[in-house]
């Protein structure tokens, strides 16, 4: 059965005192999805931050009529954010970008071209032939790989970049892998790992990836070993001894 077209790109950006990369990034944003003609909301989600980053958002939606920022009342967390996100997000297909501008418009738009093509799924990948990272610090890179070894080894996968969160989904997806545990970055691994245990149709591209030129990097590598473990732990018990009780039917 071939899937249903789609009307509306969703894309949700959590943001933590990103005040000085929120007008760059979404300017890019905005732009590529306008010229491509692609229908699209761009969904900020203002996760408590102490900076003006609520105050830009208001003076971005008047040059941006596609821009609709939210404010996540708390608790705080990247994943939280992301949910909240999708939690007041309209569109039938979303994609998680980062407010850094690490992640490439022009890569979202190729996700939407393939969700429209029958994709359930779509999962850049930094680290196949035609992918590139810049300015990658040489620590988080070494414990990256090492942590997305593990997945591939331990869920017996080919995706090779799990943990990086921008990825792409029909709306069918996000709600076929609720409900979600993950309250911080786990949840990039949460997502497309439900969803592959869960059965939906996914696709990897090569995608590529720059460091920051603004603020500071929010994902702490000491605070998230454990985490990372418990949510690929609970998922790898559901694919495993579930027997199949939360596939896609």
């Amino acid at each position: 059965m071939p899937a249903a077209p789609l009307s509306l790109y969703s894309i949700i950006i959590p943001a933590r005192d990103e005040e000085a990369s929120l007008p760059s990034t979404l300017e890019d944003i905005h732009r590529a999805m306008v010229a491509a003609g692609v229908p699209h909301e761009i969904v900020v989600v203002d996760d408590g931050s102490r900076d003006r980053t609520w105050e830009v958002l208001q003076e971005l939606k008047r040059k941006f009529p596609t821009l609709a920022p939210v404010q996540n009342p708390g608790p705080h967390g990247f994943g939280r954010a992301v949910v909240y996100g999708l939690d007041h997000s309209r569109g039938d297909a979303v994609v998680i970008m980062m407010a850094d501008a690490s992640d490439a418009p022009g890569d979202a738009l190729r996700y939407w071209q393939l969700l429209n093509e029958g994709c359930d799924c779509v999962f850049g990948s930094r680290f196949v032939k035609g992918g590139r990272v810049i300015d990658y610090p040489r620590i988080k890179l070494l414990v990256n790989r090492l942590a997305n070894l593990l997945v591939r080894i331990g869920f017996n996968i080919p995706l090779n970049d799990t943990t990086n969160a921008f990825k792409a989904y029909r709306r069918t997806v996000i709600d076929g892998c609720r409900p979600f545990l993950a309250p911080h970055f786990n949840l990039t691994v949460e997502i497309p790992l439900k969803a592959i245990v869960r059965g939906y149709a996914w696709k990897v591209i090569p995608i590529s990836w720059q460091n920051r030129k603004h603020g500071q990097a929010k994902l702490k590598i000491k605070e998230m070993g454990s985490r990372y473990f418990f949510i690929c732990a609970y998922v790898w018990l559901e694919k495993y001894f579930s027997r199949g009780d939360y596939r896609r039917r």
